[in-house]
């Protein structure tokens, strides 16, 4: 008994210095009856401020969102638009593009064409050369 109670100042002995860091335990003493029901009171009236807050912060998010939606909302719907727009102008270009082909094919048939004459010539010539260089070959002669 005597070990574990070595560290520990006897129950008559007041310590020499209080250390700065304990706290002292003392008798907890009931407020009295106005004291508590005016210390409900102010809690009950710091929640209701808390809990109004609150709401009122969470209120205000929901305003927030509502206003981002109906904005979105507006850009979707101006979005639309456009890409109505847009398909519309697409049609038209394919209706004139249709309207277009028989000519582009008649462009590229004489694309083809020109080309043969061109070949031809180019054939046309070649020959009037070598017949021009015969001529001139017999008229040595």
């Amino acid at each position: 008994m005597a070990t574990a109670a070595e560290g520990l100042p006897e129950a008559g002995a007041q310590p020499a210095k209080q250390d700065p860091a304990v706290e002292t335990a003392e008798e907890a003493k009931e407020p009295a009856e106005a004291d508590i029901n005016e210390l409900c009171k102010d809690m009950f009236n710091k929640m209701a401020t808390y809990l109004t807050g609150e709401l009122t912060a969470t209120s205000e998010d929901y305003k927030l969102l509502e206003n981002m939606n109906k904005l979105t909302s507006l850009k979707y719907l101006e979005m639309k638009d456009i890409a109505i727009n847009i398909s519309r102008n697409l049609k038209d270009l394919n209706q004139k593009y249709a309207a277009l082909q028989p000519y582009l094919e008649q462009i590229n048939l004489i694309e083809e064409q020109v080309a043969a004459l061109e070949q031809a010539a180019y054939k046309l010539d070649a020959y009037s050369k070598k017949l021009e260089a015969k001529y001139k070959k017999l008229e040595k002669r």
